[in-house]
């Protein structure tokens, strides 16, 4: 395991990741921080910051998923296709369902204040 340095929202956070995800996890902190700042929630409590993130994700993973697949010729692959391998297909579908689940204890931590 290691460990990596995450800096979102003007907070530092130290996450443990397995041995050769400290660049991903990086990217994805990196997201978390742009969606913060977008949020216009720098400054607020850690929880309601990354709530504010996670909100926005889920935000964009549901119009992703609401959008219609563009019609493609069955006999015919697209490109886009190919190049996704199943294990990061896999790895998308973990993170949407973590980001998902983090968004729902979030909300639920919120109704309480």
């Amino acid at each position: 395991m290691s460990n990596v340095n995450l800096t979102i929202g003007g907070r530092s956070f130290t996450l443990a990741c397995a041995d050769g995800q400290e660049s991903h996890v990086e990217d994805l902190g990196r997201l978390i921080d742009e969606k913060v700042a977008a949020a216009g929630a720098v400054g607020q409590t850690e929880t309601r910051m990354l709530l504010f993130a996670a909100i926005m994700l889920a935000d964009e993973l549901h119009n992703l998923r609401a959008e219609p697949a563009p019609a493609v010729p069955v006999a015919a692959p697209t490109p886009a296709a190919a190049e996704i391998s199943p294990e990061l297909a896999e790895r998308l579908v973990a993170v949407a369902t973590r980001i998902e689940n983090l968004a729902e204890l979030l909300e639920g931590s919120g109704k309480t204040s």
